[in-house]
């Protein structure tokens, strides 16, 4: 019997998102997605690493590449422990970090572990659409913080916590890319940093902390992160390769105190995050990853100026903008009555995928 011949439809649970489309091809200009600049991928220094280290621990792989333990292969989380102290203030050992299949998985398990339905929690007014859909597909209920050129407002985060104390709901956690936030570009500076983790303290609710952009900033220099700067532990951070080597290898990772470390390793039942991709990315991470990062930003950032002038010279004042502190993305802001849902289809066909901005906006507006 033939696929096309049964029929699934009453066999689909209710809540199911709408059904994917056929791939038909990538668009010529495509600004979707976390895609990286495919002529600065070291793909020549991802070979060799890949040539040594399967010469020398190839064998490893018979035994799903365990031979670190369920977190993961513990050269790339030593390797994590250096440059997390050095870049983010991050003071952590090799059992604090958890490797994932990219920061997808980690948002997956970070939820699975706190969150069931109908449970609320704090987010940047307009972020990542991968976390927005994710809490909506759970049945819990973001909260929309809104942001300024500096990142979430801690005012308006404070005024949030009250409203919802006074109605007895606990959030259950306080998301926020703080470092490069998606889509704005922003950084939280230090003194918003400090002021979220005593809000946090003070109503007892965690924060999740998203940093898979950190390594992204133009200038190369960072605030330090919230997990490093708090004192009572109430952060858990995660972070990627997506962004800084390549989206294809899917890895990404997971810092967070064991006692709530041990529930997601519990819920990760894939067997192992992919063990190739961590050997590779631990070998050609030791030798090269300081000194690839800063020629990816430098080309990250000639295309960004290369479309921002564009923007400036075919919209005008139609598109505004603020210079994004690093990055992929940039936020564009249209005239008031401008649908940008119904511009992505005539783009497409145009041969230009852009994301529609609602889709990033806890209010979709």
């Amino acid at each position: 019997m033939s696929s096309a011949s049964f029929d699934f439809t009453p066999l689909l649970p209710a809540g199911l998102p709408p059904p994917a489309a056929r791939w038909s091809g990538r668009v010529k200009y495509d600004f979707t997605g976390g895609n990286n600049d495919a002529d600065r991928l070291p793909l020549d220094g991802l070979i060799a690493a890949a040539d040594a280290v399967l010469r020398r621990e190839g064998r490893t792989l018979a035994t799903y590449g365990l031979n670190s333990g369920p977190q993961g292969y513990r050269a790339l989380r030593e390797f994590l422990v250096a440059k997390l102290k050095a870049d983010a203030g991050i003071a952590c050992v090799a059992d604090d970090i958890l490797i994932t299949s990219g920061s997808l998985q980690a948002l997956d398990l970070v939820n699975g572990t706190l969150l069931e339905r109908g449970d609320t929690v704090i987010i940047e007014q307009d972020c990542y659409q991968g976390s927005i859909n994710r809490l909506i597909r759970l049945g819990v209920t973001p909260v929309g913080v809104p942001l300024d050129r500096n990142g979430m407002r801690v005012d308006a985060l404070s005024t949030a916590l009250d409203d919802l104390k006074r109605k007895g709901i606990l959030a259950k956690y306080i998301y926020t890319i703080p470092t490069v936030q998606n889509p704005t570009g922003t950084i939280l500076p230090v003194e918003r940093r400090q002021e979220m983790l005593r809000l946090s303290a003070a109503h007892g609710v965690p924060i999740f902390e998203d940093d898979c952009y950190c390594d992204l900033i133009w200038s190369g220099e960072r605030p330090p992160a919230l997990y490093a700067m708090s004192e009572r532990g109430g952060v858990i951070h995660i972070g990627s390769f997506s962004k800084s080597i390549a989206p294809a290898l899917r890895v990404g990772y997971i810092v967070a105190p064991w006692d709530v470390m041990s529930h997601m390793l519990a819920l990760k039942t894939d067997a192992g995050s992919g063990a190739l991709e961590q050997m590779v990315l631990a070998e050609y991470c030791a030798a090269h990853f300081s000194k690839h990062v800063p020629m990816l930003r430098r080309g990250l950032r000639s295309k960004l100026e290369t479309l921002m002038e564009s923007l400036n010279e075919h919209f005008g004042t139609a598109a505004e903008f603020d210079d994004p502190k690093g990055g992929i993305f940039l936020w564009v802001k249209l005239p008031d009555g401008v649908d940008t849902m119904k511009l992505y289809h005539p783009a497409l066909a145009a041969g230009v995928a852009i994301n529609p901005g609602p889709e990033w906006s806890v209010n979709k507006d």
